[in-house]
Parts: C-alpha cells; structure tokens; sequence
C-alpha cells in the first residue's frame, strides 16, 4: 500500500483495536507508515489524564513494532526515527527501556553528525523538552544546528518550537541574541498565519526571552491578538495579557474585544484567567462597565470558590478605577461575608490593598479596622515584602483619615502617629506639567498678581492641593502667604489625563477621594479637567474659563 492511501485510511481509525487490525492485515510497511501508526496510537489512546489504556502497551502487534524500531534503529529515516520517538513519549513508554535508549542514542549521534534536517532539530527538541525537561545538554546543540539553518523556510509551527526551546535555553544561562533576532524579524512577516496557540506561545516567548525591544513584533501580535479573543483558551488569554502587562502595551481594539468576549464567557472562564482580565484592566485604567459589571455578578455567585488573592484580583480594580457597578450592593455584602469567614486565610498585604481599594469608592470596611490597625497586624506588615514602604504607610493613612473624616461614629483603635506619612505620594496625581503651566498663566491674566495663588501646597492632612486661593469674609482674594482673616479656601484640582480612566471622564479613585476629603477638610474644591480646557487657545480664554468656574457669582 502507498504511503498516501495509508494514512488516509490510518486517520478514520478511532480505536487502538481498529489500528492493530489494520496494521495486521499489512504484508509490509515503511519506517514512515510504522512511526505514523505509533502516533495514531498516541492521538486516540492519550487524553488529559493520560493513557487510557496501560494494557495497550503490551499488546503483540504493538511490541512487534517496538522491537522493529529498537534494533533497527541505524537504518531508520530521520522523519520515522523522530515520529516514533514522539509517540512513544507520549504514551509514556519507559524513558530508561532499550527501545527508548536505542532511539535516543540514534537521534544523538546523527545531531553529532549535522544530519538533521530544520524539522528534525524541531521534532528531536520537542522530545527532549518533553522527556528531560530543560537541563537537557543536547538542546544546546540544537539551537547551534539551528543558527546554521535558512530560517526564511521555516513553517509557523516550526518557529514556535524555535522559540520554545530558546524559551528554555536562554532561562539556562545560554545566549542565542543573533538566533533571536532574526527568529523575531521572519516572525513579524508571518504573524498573519499564526494560530491563536501560536500567537500565545510566542508573546510567552518573548516575555521570557525579555525582548522588550521587539516592538514591531509586539504590535503585531497585539492587533493579531484580536480576532482571537474569542478561541484563546483560559491559558492563552492569560499568556497574552501577561505579555501586553509585561511589555506595557494597551491598543483600545484588543480591550474592546476583551469586553465583548469576557460578559458572554465569564461563567464558564477560569478564575485566574477573569482575576488576569481585571488586573490588566486596572494596570492599563481600562474601565470596560460591561466587564466590570460581569465580574461583580461572577463575584457575587462565586467568591465561596475563589482564593484570597483572586478576591482581591477581582474587587480592588473596582476601588482603583473608581466605578461602582449596578450590583454594588450585592458584591459589597457578599465580600464582607467572605471576609468574615475567611479573614485570616488573606496575607496582610493582600487585605490591606483590599479594604484601601473599598474607601476609595465610599464602601467603609469599618468592622476590620481594629485589626488593620492593631500593633500585631502593623508587625506582619512591616515583617513580610515590602514592609512598610512609603505606599504602605500611605495607605493606612488614608484609611485612617477616611473614617476619621467620614465614619465619626467609629470609636475602635487609631492609626499610632509613627505609622502615618506626613504627605501622600503622587502615583497618579501629579499635575500634567503642561496643563499646568496653562492653567496658572489663565490665573495670572484673571488676577494680575502671582501673589494671589500660591500652587502644590502641602496640607495640614497629608494632601497636596494643586492650587491654592484665599478669601476673606467679603470674597475679596487674599495673598496666597496670608495667615489672618482668611474665611474661605479654594483648592483648584488641575486634573490631567493621567488622573482619569484611558479614554475616559472617570476620575481614577485615588483622585475621588482626594476631592472628597479636600471637601470634608473646609475647602471649596473647583475641578479643572483637561476636557475642558484643552481647546482653550490663549490665556484670556484661559482667564475667562477660570473666572466663570471659579467665581461664577461674578461673571459678567
């Protein structure tokens, strides 16, 4: 029978028996047909939990072929030698048997000899990466093959091995660069052919092999990415935002994508896999409501199920994104409960970004306060990374200030005085330098006088207020340096885009609650987004603005 209408018939067969049937009603076969029949045998006898039959093993027809390729092994071809060598992997036939050591050997010595093809070096790489795992010495050797080898030939499936076995090569302390580079530049010119598998792997790839360089290939894998948002597995989708997080990368079609895709599979979706989706949200200030709207209602039916840190991964994104879905009574309850029962299971980090993510968004974790401040829970913090660092502490300050501000009725421990910062950071809050500089020109032209303003003024409270405007009783403006008679503060919050969410009008929460409690702290507060002042040509119409927003009683 010729190769082509054996395997035709080989793939209708769905059953080892029908195989072993088949094979014996053969007079004679090639290497080729015998390697192709083991790996029939493998696709329909190995599932996720392995073999599904051990018996196989011992079946005559089975060990008529494995004594074949045994003691023939010399003269097998190069593609029937590698074939069996997978498949027998891959039926978990005994790595330290004389059948799999006689493969092994061949395989080595004709590797030693330079007689292996490109898809060779793939296939014998894919094995060892399979049977030794990475310490393995010979896939050195293969990728200095490799480097020899006409790369522009290769198929997609080719170049992910590549990639694989770099991935792991490189991680051993080996450097391939030259090899890299070159694999990065044919890859760019293919990404149109790659799988949603293949597209996964290599941005995996490329994460390990740190190629923060290879931005046009990032790129391009970002807008392939797309259209495979629907097929990713749980495992790809988390590859691929892991990569986009590492190499800072955000394209608005691949979050519109996500958002169309997570609602309608969020029941069905691994828990570490939607825990991915809101980090990548968050880190990137993506507020997608339909996504976050999901999440909120998976929480709600799930969080009995998820771990601590996938409870955090899902809520504090709701904290730092500032948003409160339609279900925020319901997940706020189902959280508390959650934490009730399992308080002691969260790592003090962990808890503490969490109960700071729920102040930012008004919801008041008032019944866990007492521990988060007890000097005991204050050691844990300060024993595990990173300790007490200035964002720490910053974050128990603003708790602290929060429910001193706006729960008066809270009477259980305070924060001590050494743990408090004396100013918050500005992670996200310092002004736009440009905007800015705008904005103080307008307030210059209005007041004539820089006197009159005095700017990023640092607080009794830790905050630190853009710009700075005194009254006295009667609204006329005061020097800014002026102690006495001053009735009434402005603090004009200057809000660039970097204190909003990415395209967005949302403020971020560590700006809300900054607004807040500016408010609950005596001060007028008058808002000055970017949105409005950007088409703002001049400083008279700068001045103009400021003066209707600012004293609108005045106008006109």
């Amino acid at each position: 029978m010729d190769e082509q209408l054996f395997f035709k018939k080989l793939n209708n067969l769905w059953t080892s028996k029908e195989i072993f049937d088949f094979l014996t009603s053969l007079e004679v076969m090639s290497d080729i047909m015998a390697s192709g029949a083991l790996q029939r045998i493998s696709e329909v006898e190995v599932d996720d939990n392995g073999l599904k039959n051990p018996g196989l093993l011992e079946n005559e027809v089975f060990r008529a072929l494995c004594f074949q390729f045994e003691f023939e092994s010399s003269k097998l071809s190069n593609t029937g030698l590698l074939n069996a060598l997978q498949a027998l992997i891959k039926l978990h036939v005994d790595p330290q048997s004389t059948l799999m050591a006689s493969l092994l050997s061949e395989s080595k010595e004709r590797l030693g000899k330079g007689q292996l093809t490109a898809e060779n070096l793939y296939a014998l790489g894919e094995s060892l990466l399979e049977l030794e795992g990475p310490s393995c010495a010979m896939l050195e050797q293969i990728v200095n093959h490799m480097q020899e080898k006409d790369i522009e030939k290769w198929s997609p499936r080719e170049i992910v091995m590549v990639y694989k076995i770099l991935q792991v090569t490189v991680r051993e302390g080996k450097q391939c660069q030259n090899l890299i580079d070159r694999l990065n530049s044919v890859t760019l010119r293919r990404v149109s052919q790659l799988s949603s598998n293949f597209a996964s792997v290599i941005l995996n790839s490329l994460v390990v092999l740190r190629q923060t360089q290879a931005v046009p290939l990032i790129t391009a894998l970002c807008k392939h990415s797309v259209k495979h948002v629907p097929y990713f597995t749980d495992h790809e989708l988390v590859n691929v935002l892991e990569a986009f997080l590492y190499f800072g990368h955000r394209e608005q079609i691949f979050a519109k994508a996500l958002e169309t895709h997570v609602p309608k599979s969020i029941l069905t979706m691994h828990a570490q896999t939607v825990s991915k989706v809101m980090q990548y949200c968050c880190k990137k200030m993506i507020l997608s409501k339909p996504i976050f709207d999901a999440v909120a209602e998976g929480f709600i039916s799930d969080a009995d199920r998820l771990t601590p840190d996938q409870i955090a991964a899902y809520i504090i994104p709701f904290g730092t994104l500032n948003y409160l879905p339609p279900s925020a009574s319901s997940l706020f309850r189902k959280l508390e409960t959650v934490l009730h029962t399992r308080l002691r299971h969260f790592q003090p980090h962990t808890l503490l970004n969490l109960l700071h993510s729920c102040v930012l968004i008004q919801r008041y974790p008032i019944n866990f306060l007492p521990k988060i401040f007890s000097p005991y829970f204050l050691q844990k913090l300060q024993a595990q990374p990173p300790g007490l660092n200035r964002v720490v502490t910053s974050q128990l300050t603003q708790l602290f200030l929060t429910v001193t501000l706006e729960c008066p009725f809270y009477e259980g421990p305070k924060l001590l005085s050494k743990y408090q910062v004396k100013v918050f950071p500005t992670l996200h809050s310092s002004p736009d330098v440009h905007l800015f500089k705008r904005v103080k020109a307008g307030l210059l032209y209005l007041l004539k006088k820089r006197i009159y303003f005095a700017s990023e003024v640092l607080t009794p409270y830790f905050y630190v207020v853009d710009i700075e405007i005194k009254l006295d009783e009667e609204g006329f403006v005061l020097p800014a340096a002026q102690l006495e008679e001053v009735h009434r503060r402005i603090a004009l919050c200057v809000d660039g885009q970097n204190r909003f969410c990415a395209n967005s009008h949302n403020l971020l929460g560590e700006a809300a609650i900054k607004q807040r409690h500016l408010q609950l702290l005596g001060y007028e507060v008058v808002q000055i987004p970017f949105f409005e002042i950007e088409s703002l040509q001049n400083s008279r119409k700068m001045a103009e603005y400021l003066h209707k927003k600012i004293f609108p009683h005045t106008y006109g």
